[in-house]
């Protein structure tokens, strides 16, 4: 899989809001499993298959199963999902779509 942009060459100052941000959320409370659900299930909506094997990777390796992150692009029907999940997953859809 090839990244279809680099952002930090098409626009620096994008670049470093974003990972501003990430650094913002990844020093939240936010659990880290929650948080690479989100960026897995973003990624599927947005068709990035550089950002959905480079996401898959980081969860597997905090202990996230497969059968989960197999069952994110069905989580409505999912009961693998607790209700914080579930209610981060709606968020997310809303923003990416």
């Amino acid at each position: 899989m090839q990244q279809r942009i680099d952002v930090t060459k098409v626009s620096p100052a994008a670049y470093k809001a974003a990972a501003a941000l990430q650094i913002y959320v990844d020093q939240s409370s936010l659990d880290a499993k929650l948080r690479d659900l989100i960026k897995i299930r973003a990624s599927q909506i947005n068709g990035g298959a550089f950002c959905l094997a480079m996401h898959t990777r980081e969860a597997r390796k905090i202990g996230e199963t497969d059968e989960r992150m197999h069952l994110l692009d069905a989580w409505h029907e999912a009961p693998v999902f607790t209700a914080r999940e579930r209610a981060a997953l709606a968020w997310t859809e809303a923003i990416t779509l």
